[in-house]
């Protein structure tokens, strides 16, 4: 039996127009939508000025494993928070910049970054640990989808 905890996920960047129905795809398969318990996203709800934001409960393993794959793949940053399962795992946000790797960070059930005492002590400098926390809070920026060029 899958584990299944809340879940939200804000993404940004820049989406080109034939990777759009892609997008809309993977959004639907994990039932996401603008807001706890809310009807299902449509294309309709993007704002041009805005990162979206989506959620849900239930969701396999906190993480949108193909959603997430695909920002990756297309270079879109996001920020996951995912809640936690007692016994099994902690809640965490997982933040992708657009390039690189999505790196994970402590939180807990309010989405407020964590650190103990060892990471503290890894880290070994108050300027590192700052840095550490601004890295998790990263800005997502507005989504904009781009035209399709010839």
């Amino acid at each position: 039996m899958v584990t299944r905890v809340s879940a939200s996920i804000t993404i940004g960047g820049s989406l080109s127009r034939r990777h759009l129905a892609d997008f809309a795809r993977l959004i639907a398969d994990e039932a996401l939508s603008t807001e706890w318990d809310g009807e299902p996203f449509e294309l309709a709800q993007l704002s041009s000025d805005a990162s979206l934001t989506l959620m849900a409960h239930e969701v396999a393993w906190g993480a949108f494993q193909r959603l997430e794959a695909f920002c990756v793949r297309e270079g879109l940053p996001f920020a996951r928070w995912s809640g936690g399962y007692s016994g099994q795992f902690g809640a965490e946000r997982v933040v992708f910049t657009g390039s690189g790797e999505p790196q994970s960070y402590a939180a807990d059930e309010d989405d407020y970054i964590l650190m103990g005492r060892c990471t503290a002590l890894r880290l070994g400098s108050m300027e590192a640990i700052i840095a550490h926390f601004d890295a998790a809070d990263f800005a997502v920026p507005p989504l904009i989808i781009l035209a399709e060029t010839s």
